[in-house]
């Protein structure tokens, strides 16, 4: 057969098709840090709040186009909690950063071994260590004031007194501010604080870390937590929830998450 007048890959395509080869075209590798952005984001509240706790943060991450959801945790147990942010990890189309605030914390350091995650984002958050409790994650630290304001019922849950939020929680919020907090406040499962995560998933997978003037968790563990885990660290002058006082810088730290994991 005569094969007419073609750049010699061609020619040799042919020619091998002929004899019965299959040829594929294999794509040029992608050159180092062109991956695209993760464009899911998990995130996952703490302890004495809901979702809500989010509200400022969702839209800024929305008008970037990217797809956000909120969990809503029982705070029952650590594996409760783990078990609702792994329901919504799996209802998303595509690899996911997980962002957590405070206990939560613990949460994502057990969820975020999915391997849907890509990246965690720790927001003034409990880092625990392999094997380790919330409990034995802060132990050695000084006990930071709002811990008082916290009061158990008859159940074991603990619920903040308004001077707990006006004064540890959220102080850097409007009176109206604070005292929607105050009134969406999730009672939390004492009992939780002795849970403890097996295998945290920083050891394996990117981290970025959020760290502030807390009056919930130490600010030193947090500092601490955060050069641990080699964490990609922020540093914000503000309260224990940045992302309703400083919520732009947050929605900021978690795009860069999004926009770098998937090349870490």
């Amino acid at each position: 057969m005569r094969i007419p007048n073609l750049p010699l890959v061609a020619v040799a395509v042919a020619a091998l098709t002929v004899l019965g080869f299959s040829v594929v075209a294999k794509p040029a590798p992608s050159a180092a840090g062109t991956a695209s952005p993760v464009r899911n984001i998990v995130l996952v509240h703490g302890a004495f709040a809901d979702g809500s706790s989010w509200a400022k943060v969702i839209p800024l991450l929305q008008a970037k186009g990217y797809n956000v959801v909120a969990v809503q945790n029982p705070l029952t147990s650590l594996a409760d909690d783990v078990a609702a942010t792994k329901r919504v990890i799996a209802a998303q189309n595509g690899p996911v950063i997980l962002a957590g605030h405070s206990w939560a914390g613990m949460v994502i350091s057990e969820a975020g071994n999915d391997p849907k995650v890509v990246g965690l984002v720790y927001v003034a958050a409990l880092i625990p260590d392999k094997g380790q409790s919330a409990n034995d994650a802060t132990k050695g630290y000084p006990a930071p004031p709002g811990l008082a304001q916290a009061r158990p019922d008859a159940a074991g849950y603990l619920s903040l007194t308004r001077q707990g939020v006006d004064e540890d929680f959220v102080p850097n919020l409007p009176a109206s501010e604070r005292a929607v907090v105050y009134a969406t406040q999730g009672p939390w499962n004492s009992a939780a604080l002795a849970d403890k995560v097996a295998s945290p998933a920083w050891a394996t997978k990117p981290s970025w870390a959020i760290v502030v003037n807390d009056r919930m968790i130490s600010p030193q563990f947090e500092r601490d937590a955060a050069k641990r885990i080699h964490a990609t660290t922020t540093t914000l002058n503000t309260n224990h929830v940045a992302m309703l006082s400083m919520p732009r810088e947050v929605a900021n730290v978690i795009i860069d998450a999004a926009t770098k994991a998937a090349n870490k």
